[in-house]
């Protein structure tokens, strides 16, 4: 098999094409051959090293993508060799032969293609994750997403969408209606101002150049000083109050990624401490006095848990057949193009998805 190995940790230049044996099935398990595969920030993160999660290098990283089933372990009854599907990794997704547990793979629908397949299950699982099960949105709510135009951002602003009016009630298999259905969930998302045509495209109501003004003021403003009820931040460091700061009664911050402890190119020790002494520690008696909560969501840490994985899995499979559920893909990048591919992310030029394949 081919894969795309991290060296050791540093800039772009420390990735490299390696072919070894190709895996053999266990039981509980199955083999796919990868078509393609998602990049996302933490394999960024990763390759400089600032991922705490990541294994350390020589390795392979990649936490999705999608393929063809050619080996089915022992006691996977209900998946045949020869099935298109789609798949959550622990790492080791970057390659062309993968083999994880039944429980993160579901089978592709007729009309999804492997890249887009692929670039679903992270972004719209932690978009699932956030707004379906940590806060449970209803009609009627507003939420703020940072990086708006990315892969993440995207999901959430679809997702949102999927709760407006009529199609509040069509939604497969959604319990979070609320009592009006001609409400709307209204949603504020930063993102650079070459990219507010994008995010409006997927559902953003106010787009927020956050280069250029300050997105607390700007939230505060459109909402007569009321707040938001969700804020879903990947930035870290002093967002993650800014963002405590908008929330009204029964608001949440949910937390998902560190990114501004990162910059283009290598680590830098430095900026990822500023940031982490950037970050607050919130108080629960504050919290109950505001009638505010703060939150995580990482998939990482979510592995062994089937009702979150698998079943969110097929989640956003019927998010995808009924339309609610769009990927939009930035780029398709073979593994010998990865740099340009990491590079993408790094310098925040993405909008939606990065895509890797093994050919090529």
């Amino acid at each position: 098999m081919r894969a795309l190995w991290i060296r050791k940790h540093g800039g772009p230049d420390v990735l490299e094409v390696r072919e070894s044996p190709d895996p053999e099935v266990t039981p509980g398990h199955v083999r796919i051959q990868v078509r393609a595969a998602g990049l996302n920030f933490a394999e960024v993160m990763a390759r400089q090293g600032i991922y705490p999660a990541a294994p350390k290098p020589p390795c392979v990283v990649g936490y999705e993508g999608a393929g063809v089933i050619d080996q089915v372990g022992e006691g996977v009854g209900d998946l045949a060799e020869g099935q298109r599907a789609m798949f959550i990794s622990r790492f080791g997704g970057h390659s062309s032969v993968v083999v994880v547990p039944r429980h993160q793979v579901v089978p592709i629908p007729d009309g999804l293609d492997f890249e887009h397949a692929a670039a679903m299950p992270v972004n719209y699982l932690t978009a699932h994750q956030m707004l379906f099960r940590v806060r449970r949105i209803i009609p009627g709510d507003r939420v703020l997403i940072h990086a708006a135009a990315g892969g993440v951002g995207t999901a959430a602003l679809q997702l949102c969408r999927m709760l407006d009016g009529p199609l509040g009630a069509d939604a497969p298999d959604n319990p979070y209606r609320g009592p009006d259905g001609a409400r709307r969930v209204t949603t504020f998302g930063t993102a650079s101002a070459a990219k507010h045509d994008y995010v409006r495209a997927q559902g953003c109501d106010h787009p927020i150049d956050y280069r250029s003004v300050d997105y607390v003021e700007v939230v505060r403003e459109l909402t007569a000083g009321d707040g938001v009820d969700l804020v879903c931040d990947p930035l870290g460091g002093a967002d993650w109050q800014k963002g405590y700061s908008l929330l009204r009664p029964g608001g949440v911050l949910i937390c998902f990624g560190f990114a501004n402890g990162a910059q283009p190119g290598r680590r830098n020790l430095f900026k990822l401490l500023g940031q982490l002494l950037k970050v607050r520690k919130f108080n629960p008696m504050d919290m109950m006095g505001h009638n505010r909560a703060v939150a995580g969501v990482d998939l990482g840490s979510l592995w062994e848990h089937e009702a979150h994985i698998h079943d969110g899995l097929r989640q956003i499979v019927a998010y995808w057949e009924a339309g609610h559920a769009r990927p939009h893909l930035d780029g398709v990048f073979p593994f010998r193009e990865a740099t340009e591919a990491f590079g993408r992310l790094e310098h925040g030029r993405n909008m939606g998805k990065v895509v890797l394949t093994p050919d090529g």
